[in-house]
């Protein structure tokens, strides 16, 4: 799939960003369950060992001798920093050699962390329909817990500021946010956009691409 720069109606826009790889943490048994995730440390699992490693061939064949140019920026979290360690092996780089930024740690889901949806409907079904009349911008319960507005604010910046062709491996949240914001889709298809965990996207001369 290819996506043209955001239409002028979009505060921010493809053709602002410097040569950009996005791409997901590989899958975590959490994942497999259904299991709200959000921001408690569970490692990846085999199958998303073998995600991130065939991410890190497809950007091998992708950015060639260039890889060496790019900066590598990770989210702190055991599960990405994991990936990108196995991204970056499969590229013959330094696996150790990136960089994290606390700013695109998933967001939280408060009290609902480590429970499916089914669980959570099952303790409080009518939060499960607020929730789904507006994801985007619903909050589930707890002190930390956050919207995806709330994530979206919080990781434009790290996108705004980057000012260098750039490997940056995150969360779904993270790159539900990041549509939101450069593409102009909307926040009910961004709430809910399944995020691949083994293709990634590229953006290069403000065109988008799922590789």
């Amino acid at each position: 799939m290819t996506i043209q720069p955001a239409p002028a109606a979009s505060a921010l826009n493809l053709s602002d960003l410097p040569h950009l790889v996005l791409c997901r943490h590989g899958q975590t048994d959490w994942n497999a369950e259904g299991r709200l995730q959000g921001q408690e440390e569970i490692d990846i699992n085999e199958r998303g060992r073998a995600e991130a490693r065939r991410n890190g061939r497809r950007l091998a064949e992708r950015l060639g001798a260039a890889a060496s140019s790019f900066r590598f920026l990770a989210s702190p979290m055991r599960r990405t920093r994991e990936t990108m360690r196995l991204v970056r092996a499969e590229m013959g780089l330094d696996p150790e050699a990136y960089e994290t930024d606390p700013r695109l740690v998933e967001l939280s889901f408060g009290d609902w962390q480590g429970s499916t949806l089914q669980e959570v409907e099952a303790r409080e079904p009518t939060a499960i329909i607020e929730r789904e009349a507006g994801k985007w911008t619903f909050r589930p319960p707890g002190e930390r817990a956050e919207s995806y507005d709330m994530l979206a604010a919080r990781v434009a910046p790290v996108f705004a500021e980057l000012d260098r062709p750039t490997v940056m491996i995150a969360h779904g949240g993270t790159i539900r946010s990041f549509l939101k914001l450069y593409t102009g889709l909307d926040a009910a298809t961004a709430a809910h956009r399944p995020i691949p965990q083994d293709r990634f996207i590229e953006v290069e001369n403000g065109v988008m691409h799922w590789r």
